[in-house]
């Protein structure tokens, strides 16, 4: 009997739907609690900074209270001195450090803005500690709650400024895509990309470049950012008679088309953007299904001049973007001769 329950379609999509709700109440239900927490980290602030404002207890009463509310509630964690300077700190940062005893109370500052409730706690105390101002905070907690980011992935983008490279790629999006398309394309490309998590010597080639890249692909994938899937590398294509290789290749889920990845380990010439307009072109016509988006190709150069990047894009036709990288994991030239080769490597290896 419970065999043939389990195979009944109404059943399935009866047991689908139960699911779905479960989940979508569990989420509004941690939503809720997370809520309810900051409004009293928010409030726990405010006080703070009242108190300290109209009396003269000093920093001494952030020790003396955590010490009274762990006594008085063992169970509960977060009341530790240094959760209580993250609270009052919280409460200044988007109150503005320098409030008067009457706007502390003012029903302005002691309401905790609705933006903040959406996030966890500990990805608060990383972008308070870490941030410069409102609107740098602002940008990560709209990415998180866009992203779903871990407080490990904000940590990251944090420490790599995602704030001041994301969007600022040199293109010609607004020219060569529909409006909307063309925003979330500038949105998804950066300027510069970091690659310190390479390390290369002196001199060293695009192909290592590439296959560095290639080999720490977890960690470039999270460098260029959410959507991205790897397609493949040296990616052949054939036209005419003439066979040519992209040097990477991805599919952009959100945007919904291939994105072509060429490397250049020097300055960017404007002869360059000739060649991944031809390989855009060709990823177009041969790859490019009748659902996707148009391609777009992006250059990502050691250096670049932005004036010559723009005046290179001007006319032509094809989306692309140009940005730069920084690379600063650089071992001398002398390490590379020290090091073995693969058939070194490969015949030791025979000796075992």
């Amino acid at each position: 009997m419970n065999n043939l329950i389990k195979a009944d379609n109404e059943y399935q999509q009866w047991l689908a739907n139960l699911k779905k709700r479960i989940k979508q109440s569990q989420i509004k239900a941690a939503v809720k609690v997370n809520t309810e927490l900051l409004e009293l980290y928010w409030s726990i602030g405010s006080d703070i900074v009242k108190k300290q404002t109209e009396s003269d207890w000093g920093d001494g009463i952030i020790e003396q209270l955590s010490l009274d509310l762990r006594l008085a509630f063992p169970e509960i964690k977060g009341f530790s001195s240094r959760n209580l300077w993250y609270m009052k700190k919280w409460f200044l940062f988007y109150s503005g450090e320098n409030i008067k005893l009457h706007q502390v109370g003012a029903e302005s500052s002691s309401k905790m803005p609705q933006f903040v409730a959406e996030i966890p706690w500990r990805h608060h105390t990383e972008i308070i500690t870490k941030c410069k101002s409102i609107e740098e905070a602002l940008f990560y907690i709209k990415k998180t709650l866009q992203e779903g980011w871990s407080r490990a992935i904000l940590i990251h983008y944090i420490g790599v400024d995602l704030y001041r490279s994301q969007g600022k790629t040199i293109s010609n999006f607004s020219s060569t895509l529909p409006s909307l398309q063309s925003e979330l394309a500038q949105e998804m490309l950066k300027d510069p990309y970091n690659f310190d998590f390479l390390t290369l010597t002196e001199g060293y080639k695009e192909k290592e470049l590439e296959k560095a890249l290639t080999d720490n692909l977890t960690r470039f994938l999270l460098e260029l950012g959410t959507g991205f899937a790897f397609v493949g590398r040296q990616v052949p294509i054939q036209v005419g008679e003439s066979s040519y290789y992209i040097d990477m290749l991805f599919y952009h889920f959100r945007m919904k088309c291939f994105v072509v990845v060429e490397l250049k380990t020097v300055k960017f010439e404007p002869e360059f953007a000739g060649k991944l307009n031809f390989y855009v072109t060709a990823i177009d016509r041969q790859m490019r299904d009748k659902d996707d988006n148009p391609t777009i190709g992006l250059l990502i150069c050691k250096d670049k001049e932005d004036v010559i990047a723009e005046y290179t894009l001007a006319d032509i036709q094809k989306p692309l973007g140009i940005s730069a990288y920084d690379l600063n994991n650089i071992l001398p030239e002398t390490f590379r001769s020290s090091l073995p080769t693969i058939e070194e490597i490969e015949k030791n290896m025979k000796n075992f």
